[in-house]
């Protein structure tokens, strides 16, 4: 089966992901984002500013023909972790997503399926010590959060439609996109590249000892590619994970090997602080190993405060969902995150976007 697809959100982490699934199996792909594509594709990419309802009826309610909508577009504010309570971040997502649902609905009546993104503050992940594991079953948790104003719109709405939904809640994600305020991959590469740039030792700046998980990118893509075509998959919300658990801490040794580097003694600190004055270093670096053109703050974003929430929360000893809800369901694709740790560092070496 192949049909139209629209991906917002189509250069972040996860849409870039579900923009190469779709493309594999052959779809049509519609992708709404800011700048065009850095790489080759065969996608029709549309520059709209989905908080503005009438740039998106007048660029999106021309469209015919989407069969499914991958919806991976975010707004998030400079303060990553205040911002996550703050009611404007939560109604600017809120609109984001209704503004597209009104500019296409009515002008595809054969739209099918909506994948929705959510994630591990859906458990509290952020506010302190998750119950273990976090199950999709679990009753809404107090706290204000976006996902809640997008789930409702979207129940509300499919009430009503002849499509249906599945959103997803993976946990720390791993892949590449450019200026992504939660990419830990282009985090972790860069300090350690520029870690070695400075002739000293790869350090764990991260504190305690939490259990946790990931999810690459490209299995949170096949994931949603099945959800859109599997029955079971209706209406439902299904943690998504690599499948295993692990430290931080435990694989920062595989990163240094990666790199060259010897490991240093653990040193907690904070990467957005130490990272912050490190641009003409990366300049530095990129010039010398003929990388992609792109400064640090392109490449990171907000993300060192992302790795910052990631690698120390005090109090906290794990984050870790449950998936058997969605194996149950008939997905049951899985990787060591160590491999796929490797495995993506390598990828963007050989990319040239991270030095080898």
């Amino acid at each position: 089966m192949t049909g139209t697809v629209l991906i917002a959100g189509a250069l972040g982490l996860v849409g870039r992901a579900a923009l190469a699934e779709y493309e594999a199996a052959g779809w049509d792909i519609i992708a709404l984002a800011r700048r065009q594509p850095e790489f080759e594709t065969r996608a029709r990419f549309l520059s709209v500013d989905l908080t503005d309802a009438e740039a998106c009826r007048a660029a999106l309610a021309p469209l015919r023909d989407i069969g499914r909508i991958v919806y991976g577009a975010l707004y998030e504010k400079p303060d990553l972790g205040r911002g996550w309570l703050e009611a404007d971040q939560i109604a600017t997502n809120a609109a984001m997503l209704r503004n597209l649902l009104d500019a296409l609905e009515p002008g595809n009546p054969g739209l099918r399926h909506l994948s929705l993104l959510q994630g591990t503050k859906a458990y509290g992940v952020h506010l302190g010590q998750m119950p273990i594991p976090g199950k999709e079953s679990a009753p809404r948790h107090i706290h204000p959060n976006f996902y809640w104003a997008q789930e409702d719109l979207v129940r509300e709405r499919q009430a009503r439609a002849s499509w249906s939904f599945t959103i997803v809640r993976p946990q720390a994600l791993i892949g590449f996109a450019l200026g992504s305020s939660m990419n830990l991959l282009s985090a972790i590469g860069c300090y350690a590249a520029i870690s070695r740039e400075l002739g000293v030792p790869l350090v764990w700046p991260g504190a305690g000892a939490r259990y946790t998980e990931a999810t690459d990118v490209r299995l949170l893509a096949r994931a949603m590619f099945w959800a859109a075509g599997a029955e079971g998959a209706a209406n439902r919300t299904f943690n998504v994970t690599n499948g295993d658990v692990f430290l931080w801490q435990d694989l920062f040794p595989l990163v240094a090997r990666r790199f060259g580097l010897e490991m240093g003694a653990p040193h907690p600190m904070s990467l957005a602080v130490l990272m912050g004055d490190k641009g003409p270093v990366w300049q530095r670096i990129a010039v010398r190993h003929g990388l992609a053109p792109w400064t640090l703050e392109q490449l990171i974003g907000g993300s060192w405060q992302f790795a910052d929430f990631a690698f120390a929360r005090p109090g906290q000893t794990a984050s870790i969902l449950s998936t058997i809800a969605i194996r149950q369901a008939g997905f049951g694709d899985c990787i060591d995150s160590a491999v796929m740790l490797d495995e993506w560092l390598a990828e963007l070496q050989r990319r040239r976007i991270l030095p080898a």
